[in-house]
This record gives C-alpha cells, structure tokens and sequence, in this order.
C-alpha cells in the first residue's frame, strides 16, 4: 500500500528509516523505553493515570500498577509513583516482596480526591496511550511497500474455495491496489468468505497496534479484543511481567502485536461509527472501524443494507481512499489527521445500478461480479464439502439432486448450497443414529428441510 500523501499532523513525526512489505518482520517493533521522557507524555498525564489504576485497585504493588499501565517499572512507574509519593498521594503500607518494585502501595485520602478528579475528565485507567506522532510514525513505518501478492500466494489463500483463473486474475489486482474493492452477485457465493480469507491469508502477518493514543489529553482506546487477533509476546524477565520486546533492548510495552486486521460490519455501520465515538460516561474515545482496521481490510458486508444511504456511506470514503488519510472529528470540534492504510472491500446482493449512479462507481477502483457456479464448479464444491465432513461421495446421486432440485425446480446453483445440504445429511444422519451417507432418499430429506419456494 502506497503512501501518496503523508498527513498533516504526521510531519513532525520523525520518518523511519526503512520500509519493507507490510506483514514483513522486522519492518518496525516498538522503540525501546526506559525513562518518562521515552513516553512522549508529561509525568503530570501519567501520574494521573496511575492515581486512577490505584484508586479502582486498593492496595497494589508497583510492579502490578506497572503492568496495569503497560508501562516499565524501572524508570517510569518507579519516578511516578516516587513523585506522587513525595506530594503525599501515595503511601507506602508494606512489601510484597523483594526490592521496592513489591512495596504495597494506596492512596492517601489528597490522593483519592486527585484521582476522583482525573476520573471526572476520564474513567480510562488502563494501558497508557502513546502520542499522536508516535501512532502516525508506527503506521507509516509498517504500511510503506505496496502490496504485491502474485497468483501462487493468492491461490494458496483461496486454496479451500472452488474459484476460477479468470475470478483469481481479478481478485490480485484489486488486492495489489490496496485501496478498494467491490464485490457483487447474488446471496450465497461466496463473496464475503472470498474477501474474508483473502485478508485473513494475504493480509494476515503481523504488526505493531498501541492500545490506545493520547490527542492533546484525550484518549482514543484502539485495540479491541474482538476485532483484534493477539499474537504471541516474548516474556520479559524481571519486574514488568509478560511485556513485548524489541531485539536485544525492552521495547515499548505500551504496542501490542496483533495478525493484520481483517474487520467486518454488516447493517449496523452506521455515520457516527465511521468517527471518534465519544463516551459520554467514560468519558474517553472508541477508535472508529476503519482506525482499528488500519494496516489490514474492512469488509462492508450486505452493502446498501446499512441505516445510511450508500451514497453517503460512499461520500465518507472518497477523501480516504484518494488520499490514504482519514479526517476524524474529537467531539470539541478539532479535527484530527491519522493515516488509512486500509483495504475496503464493499460486498452486495443488490444490482449496484440499484445502489449508486455511475459517477461514484468510477470511485471504486475494482469492480467484481461474483456470480452462480457452473455444473462442473458446483460438483467440484460438493465433492470439497463431501471429503472435509466424511462423507462418501456419490456421482449419481448428484446428478439426480441437480435434475429434480435444481433443473426441474428452475432453481438458481449457489456455492453454498452444498456445504448446507451436506450439514443436513449429518443433521438427519445423527436423528436416525445411521452413519450420514449421500443416498436419493437422504438428499430428498435434506434438499426439502433447506429449500422453500418463494
């Protein structure tokens, strides 16, 4: 994914020195920490933050507030709590253990009313954020190289899926782009599964995402542990507990290593989930979908079944698209620029005349019919399902569901169809308590429980 036009508020971060292939390791890794001033924040934000870890916790050691915060004891957590014991926040109420990493620290009864004040800007009291510049600098660092995946790499993605040369040679290209693609044809094959595997397979190395980023003050929370896949960290031995490391040094605690994001949203996408979403109780931001997707694909699933009208949903994309950097609003007005490496994939059932004119078509830089299978491809899925679920496979049979369900019934081969008749069959299979087999009488069972005539 190229960069062609780096954000505003990104040119006072510093440029980083290298750029490989997204995914590829050694690309980027946090940076390595070991003082306040290593942090890009004052030791003001983070005393503050601590406060609040030690007001929710009670008595707590500083290793265990350290790692609360994602933050290193040695030369962070140990000054913090130094300073907010010298202006009588804290209070020391005995040891744990060993060293003064395992003394038992709480809140004087100054330090509760600093932290019921911090707790009225922000409830947030987890991982520190880390700065801005530091956020735009990572994704910069870790987006740089286009993509560039050949037909092996993507065969290999699509390898479980029946997909023809010709679907392949559209999809590569509109992967390589890196930008957007739509997909549309009717409900059932395979579309979403086609986007979805191809993120998880192509896109789907790793990198470095912060648990939350800090704007003049305000938190923006990012990783999302259920649209986030964690991958594994290395363990630190000493006073952090299990924190990522940087090759040879400690890196930044405060980035976690996740696989590239592949994140679908259906027909509850709404305007105000594409912006900073304020909580007005927690008071603290939730990162919008395409931010947590930074760096992999979101996935618009049923696309012009959405509370908005595609037009607008469209209108929000193009800035982002052209430009790869996204405009995000805080809810006091400012604006805010964070770079958006981000493939968008739109996937439909309608007609897309039906959805948007052709004006902003020629947006959306691929456009992909995906459409019924042939006689052969649907045998060919079939005899797929049929080896992956155990059960033998009959030829004769087949021919005779194709004659009577689809044939004579002027019914529509769909790509899933086969998949759902079979799980049927095991269904039933398990009903009569007989070993599931692909006979006329159990296919007839199975075809009239799943199909309905509209």
């Amino acid at each position: 994914m190229t960069n062609k036009l780096a954000p505003i508020s990104a040119r006072e971060a510093p440029k980083p020195a290298t750029a490989t292939l997204p995914g590829s390791r050694g690309a980027w890794s946090p940076p390595s920490m070991s003082s306040v001033e290593d942090t890009g924040l004052n030791l003001i934000t983070i005393s503050d933050l601590v406060a609040k870890v030690l007001y929710f916790g009670g008595l707590m050691t500083g290793f265990r507030v350290a790692e609360i915060v994602r933050l290193p004891y040695t030369g962070v957590v140990d000054r913090t709590l130094e300073f907010l014991k010298r202006e009588k926040f804290v209070e020391v109420k005995g040891s744990g253990g060993i060293g003064e990493g395992a003394w038992q620290y709480m809140l004087s009864v100054k330090g509760a009313e600093k932290a019921r004040q911090a707790l009225d800007r922000s409830q947030y009291a987890s991982a520190c954020p880390v700065t801005l510049a530091q956020y735009i600098e990572a994704m910069l660092a870790q987006n740089q190289t286009q993509l560039s995946i050949g037909p092996e790499m993507l065969k290999r993605a699509l390898s479980h899926l029946t997909v023809t040369e010709e679907m392949m040679g559209r999809v590569g290209p509109a992967v390589n782009s890196g930008r957007s693609m739509f997909l549309y044809g009717p409900p059932g094959n395979g579309k979403t599964t086609i986007a979805e595997s191809v993120g998880r397979m192509v896109l789907g190395r790793d990198i470095w995402i912060p648990y939350a980023v800090d704007i003049d003050g305000q938190t923006v929370r990012v990783f999302d542990d259920v649209n986030h896949e964690l991958l594994e960290t290395a363990n630190t031995v000493g006073d952090t507990g299990s924190l990522p490391r940087a090759t040879g040094v400690r890196a930044d605690p405060r980035w976690v290593r996740i696989r590239r994001p592949v994140i679908i949203v259906g027909g509850e996408l709404t305007m105000e989930g594409l912006d900073l979403v304020w909580d007005d109780t927690n008071h603290y931001y939730e990162a919008p979908y395409q931010m947590k997707a930074n760096g992999g694909m979101l996935l618009i699933d049923d696309f012009g079944r959405q509370q908005v009208r595609p037009r607008d949903l469209l209108n929000r994309w193009i800035v982002p698209l052209e430009k790869q950097v996204d405009y995000l609003t805080l809810h006091t007005g400012r604006k805010i620029e964070v770079p958006f490496f981000v493939l968008v994939v739109f996937s439909t059932n309608i007609e897309p005349s039906d959805l948007v004119d052709e004006a902003f078509l020629r947006r959306i830089r691929h456009k992909i019919a995906v459409g019924d299978p042939s006689f052969e491809q649907y045998r060919d899925i079939f005899k797929q399902v049929c080896s992956q679920k155990h059960v033998p496979y009959d030829e004769e049979v087949l021919k005779y569901v194709i004659k009577k369900w689809y044939i004579d019934a002027e019914r529509n081969l769909r790509c899933v169809h086969p998949r759902d008749l079979i799980d049927q069959i095991i269904d039933i299979s398990k009903y009569t308590n007989q070993p599931p087999r692909m006979t006329r009488e159990m296919m007839d069972r199975a075809a009239a429980a799943y199909f309905v005539d509209l």
